[in-house]
């Protein structure tokens, strides 16, 4: 069993108590900013008739944005159930249910059983993963040909910000965390797995990087 499986157990339990919430102001604004930026990272590097796996794939819209403009098949995996039931549903009202499946769990333990993918996407994931070295390792593993992810930028209000509430999270004797991982160290990671990074953009909190095979 993975030492992170109270907090997986936790982020699941979390992230499905605002999955309705999520989905309706989805629905009302669109793409966040770091996610447009994500998104042209992506049509940089290029996923045309691509699988795509998303991992933290929540309700699911990024995905399934990446498949009305052109991708091929997509596989999200989140801890959340109720996101997932979110996800499935809008995917049948966006036309897109035969070219997606869904799995629940901490991907870190699936991964092995999860099919290797043209693309990867972790949108805002390792910020809620404590052993972000096992998570993008074992994400590498599942990826052909382009990585792509945002995290937080390692600024002093982000560390700070992420010590604040793991303090507000022990007082309430609740498991989950964020962190702020050393954006090198991640790098170093992806660098090593063969990648070479293709896009990176910025917003006030977030670093958005997306890295491809040469």
């Amino acid at each position: 069993m993975s030492c992170c499986c109270p907090h997986a157990r936790c982020a699941g339990r979390i992230f499905s108590l605002f999955a309705g919430r999520i989905r309706k102001h989805v629905e009302k604004r669109g793409l966040s900013e770091s996610q447009k930026q994500l998104l042209a990272g992506l049509e940089q590097a290029g996923f045309a008739g691509a699988s795509v796996l998303e991992i933290g794939s929540g309700v699911g819209y990024f995905h399934q944005t990446l498949l009305e403009k052109g991708a091929a098949t997509a596989t999200g995996v989140d801890l959340a159930p109720r996101a997932l039931a979110e996800a499935r549903r809008w995917a049948e009202d966006r036309g897109l249910g035969e070219r997606v499946q869904y799995r629940e769990g901490d991907f870190v333990e699936l991964a092995e059983e999860i099919e290797a993918a043209d693309v990867t996407v972790l949108d805002k994931v390792i910020c809620c993963y404590p052993d972000a070295d096992r998570l993008v390792h074992r994400s590498l593993a599942r990826t052909r040909r382009v990585y792509a992810l945002t995290y937080p930028r390692s600024r002093w209000f982000t560390r700070l910000g992420a010590a604040l509430m793991a303090v507000v999270f022990k007082m309430f004797f609740i498991p989950f965390r964020n962190y702020v991982h050393d954006p090198e160290q991640v790098e170093a990671w992806i660098t090593a797995g063969g990648f070479r990074k293709r896009y990176e953009n910025q917003t006030a909190v977030w670093l958005t990087q997306v890295y491809a095979r040469p």
